[in-house]
């Protein structure tokens, strides 16, 4: 009785080991404007491919935001850091800079040279640590790449501690990447650079996969003409760069050894299925939709391969959508729920000349972006006024333009949950506001910052594993996403 008692032990700690034990490879992909509708919407025309498989045998689930989104890769540091962005610090692709009074990159890093770019570009902005660092910390030798198309966005998943990552640069048709991380540009980058691989990618004709009648909501424009692009060019949302992702990925996975040994590794991507056209992250044309059938594609071919190359349970894939549009502002229009923009600017200026009226000719203004009104510290300090009165002064009459929801000095903004967790100690100004429902923000004449409208916009997450594991039942937030890997 007792050898049974242990033999029965010894099969269910060998379960429980297979069970916890990580996979010799993660593929953590980030699709732009992948949304839910849309995937169940396509989900008959998948024969095959890598969305069929996904749909058919990955745990699914979408995930919401508990902060507030710009469509920038404020969502993709929460994914990859599991916190909000009052700790990861990463609030907007962009920060106003109250030493220069100007507009510059939060991931920009004048000691990280590039590698075949002049873009000078780290994580060093980013104060949490991702999954690729947590991957680290707990397989020092494991290996990490990210390979993606825009670099904020390639650099947040490759996190702090990844061995290389790059990024494609649509002008040079090559793959560069930042001196920031010990390898610098993957040697299989390099010899896809030298041997013109993404140009003679870029010279495929893009044309529909199928009879323009076939798709489900072609333009009228589409229905007389269909759609293609000329060669040649090398367009970031198209499907060629995720073809040239995969391809790359796969290329660094077979030179690296990635998914061979008891050490697990990670490949983090970036991919897309916007089309160059998209104003939603919504399909509303024949090419829009096409997109996501060559990533079907891609995704089919990725897993193809690494069936043949590791073995089909020895690696996981997480497939996640990044809101990065939202709903289109004429689409709105249509539903008689019409956009109106907020320009902080203009409001600064108006702002400005109210306190002038109040405390005299000088500029009390040092600059405003984001939900953000910048005061000139210097000065006031120099006039011995008191900081904290002019916040309210400024909040006060913040108020009472069209648009604004609430405002507050930036002290306060811990009051409102989904406003203080969405702003940076370092970043944030002296008094913060939100917008009413349907406002966007805009930042001089032209440039719009916040696309995504949506009220807390959601996006899918796929989660495919070659072994069994226990998943979670509920809806999750973005900063669940990194607890699945681990």
């Amino acid at each position: 009785m007792r050898t049974i008692h242990l033999y029965i032990t010894l099969i269910l700690s060998l379960l429980s080991f297979g069970l916890n034990a990580a996979p010799r490879l993660t593929v953590v992909a980030v699709v732009d404007g992948m949304t839910t509708e849309d995937l169940n919407k396509l989900r008959p025309y998948w024969q095959q491919g890598g969305l069929r498989t996904l749909s058919e045998e990955a745990y699914q689930t979408s995930i919401s935001y508990p902060h507030l989104v710009y469509g920038g890769n404020e969502t993709t540091a929460t994914l990859m850091t599991g916190v909000l962005p009052q700790r990861h610090g990463y609030t907007m692709d962009t920060y106003f800079l109250r030493r220069d009074r100007n507009i510059h990159m939060l991931l920009e890093d004048e000691s990280a040279h590039g590698i075949g770019t002049n873009a000078h570009i780290s994580p060093k902005a980013l104060l949490a640590q991702t999954m690729t660092d947590q991957m680290r910390l707990r397989y020092p030798e494991a290996k990490i790449y990210a390979i993606g198309t825009s670099p904020q966005t390639t650099v947040l998943m490759a996190g702090h501690a990844a061995n290389a990552c790059c990024w494609i640069d649509s002008e040079r048709k090559t793959w560069v990447a930042t001196a920031a991380y010990t390898e610098g540009l993957p040697s299989a980058a390099y010899e896809q650079n030298k041997n013109g691989k993404i140009a003679t990618i870029a010279e495929r004709t893009w044309t529909p996969r199928m009879e323009i009648p076939v798709y489900t909501c072609p333009t009228e424009q589409e229905k007389k003409k269909g759609f293609s692009y000329p060669v040649g060019q090398v367009l970031l949302r198209a499907p060629q760069a995720n073809t040239l992702v995969i391809e790359l990925a796969l290329d660094i996975q077979k030179e690296a050894k990635l998914g061979t040994d008891a050490t697990p590794d990670m490949l983090m991507l970036h991919l897309n299925t916007l089309s160059p056209a998209a104003e939603s992250d919504y399909i509303a044309s024949a090419e829009h939709e096409d997109m996501y059938l060559w990533l079907n594609q891609d995704l089919g071919y990725l897993m193809e391969q690494l069936d043949k190359r590791i073995g089909r349970t020895n690696y996981q894939i997480l497939v996640v959508g990044r809101p990065v549009l939202g709903t289109s502002s004429q689409t709105l229009t249509n539903l008689h729920m019409p956009v109106q923009t907020f320009n902080t600017d203009r409001a600064a200026a108006l702002t400005g000349t109210y306190l002038m009226a109040l405390y005299g000719h000088e500029r009390w203004i040092d600059g405003s972006y984001g939900q953000s009104i910048y005061l000139n510290r210097t000065l006031i300090e120099q006039k011995r006024l008191s900081l904290e009165t002019f916040q309210r002064q400024v909040a006060n009459f913040l108020m009472d333009f069209e648009g604004i929801q609430i405002a507050m000095p930036n002290y306060e903004a811990v009051l409102y949950p989904q406003l203080g967790t969405s702003l940076s100690k370092r970043h944030t100004g002296d008094v913060v506001f939100m917008l009413q429902p349907g406002w966007q923000l805009k930042h001089g004449e032209t440039r719009v910052i916040d696309h995504v409208i949506d009220d807390k916009p959601s996006s899918p997450l796929l989660l495919w594993s070659g072994t069994l594991r226990p998943m979670p039942q509920d809806q999750l937030d973005a900063t669940d996403v990194m607890g699945l890997i681990f």
